[in-house]
């Protein structure tokens, strides 16, 4: 345990603590300058994530060590799928789930049977005579469906992309080791505001499985072209150049319990702050969360709670400085 005086820093990752100036109260929304900070724990993360130790520089000028995250872009330590459910008679097992107004639904039969209701657009019509539901069956298909452009050959198809697409393909993540506490940057605003520009990431964070925690899904683009691109169970899917990554944290990817109450770690964001669950183990929420939906203890630094599932959102913004 390496113990030191840090000014105005957060950290990345969750188990080695930094002890600060003894005059931080308790209060879970001091952010303030003397606090507990805690680094970056490789062990953390899950057995098959590839990680080195990397000079950088951050967004605010610190040069630094930062740990490179490489994984194949697909998770290990669950299965990814199922998406699209084959005919309408099927159940919940046999698709995933879908975000809308906050609300995760079950991507079943009788989701896809139901949409032109769902949606009050007689358009939707995803299924033939038999009950059968047009999904992409190529990874041509799936490339071509996920386009923003996609035409109307594909209106009305359950857009499924598979893991045996993405077999080649490997991600890098850089974040800082030791975090350091810096301006808001606002994802969708850049830092310090309209005027901050938005040159910083989109990426959220990353999961202990090396998974990214990508920006929020483009579901009124998807809807437009009345296709249909649900998320597996654990709220993932897959694009043939992100490869596999999350749009909602629902608690099957890998998490650590903490020693008390508290909801258990589930990634980083991109600043080096870890990202623990939505709920403790009461089940209850916390109370107190910033506009990143951060806020600060002593054991675990300042830190973020996840979003709800069905907001289609992690995080709202970074309080500390990101890799470049």
């Amino acid at each position: 345990m390496k113990l030191t005086k840090i000014t105005a820093c957060i950290i990345f990752m969750g188990a080695t603590f930094i002890s600060c100036s003894s005059d931080t109260d308790d209060s879970s929304s001091d952010t303030g300058t003397d606090t507990v900070v805690v680094d970056v724990e490789q062990s953390n993360f899950v057995s098959g994530v590839t990680i080195t130790t990397v000079p950088c520089t951050l967004s605010d000028g610190t040069v630094t060590d930062c740990y490179q995250i490489e994984t194949t872009g697909a998770a290990t330590d669950h299965q990814m799928g199922p998406w699209c459910p084959d005919n309408i008679a099927d159940d919940a097992t046999a698709g995933g789930i879908w975000l809308e107004g906050g609300v995760v639904y079950d991507v079943d039969g009788a989701f896809v049977q139901n949409m032109a209701t769902f949606y009050n657009d007689n358009t939707w019509l995803m299924y033939d005579a038999n009950g059968d539901i047009y999904t992409t069956d190529t990874e041509q298909e799936c490339i071509d469906a996920a386009n923003p452009n996609v035409g109307t050959a594909y209106q009305n198809f359950c857009v499924e992309c598979l893991p045996s697409y993405i077999t080649n393909l490997t991600t890098t993540w850089v974040i800082p080791v030791t975090p350091v506490l810096d301006v808001t940057y606002n994802f969708a605003t850049g830092p310090g505001g309209p005027m901050g520009g938005t040159t910083g990431p989109s990426t959220r964070g990353i999961a202990l499985n090396g998974i990214e925690f990508s920006a929020p899904a483009p579901v009124s683009n998807i809807l437009a072209a009345y296709t249909l691109a649900p998320f597996d169970d654990a709220g993932g899917h897959i694009n043939v150049n992100q490869g596999y990554h999350y749009h909602a944290a629902t608690g099957i990817s890998t998490e650590i319990a903490q020693a008390d109450l508290h909801s258990g770690l589930i990634g980083y964001a991109m600043d080096g702050h870890g990202i623990y669950g939505r709920l403790d183990s009461n089940g209850d929420a916390p109370t107190d969360l910033d506009e990143c939906l951060g806020h600060y203890d002593d054991t675990r630094g300042y830190h973020y709670h996840v979003d709800e599932a069905g907001a289609n959102n992690f995080i709202n913004c970074l309080k500390g400085a990101y890799a470049l």
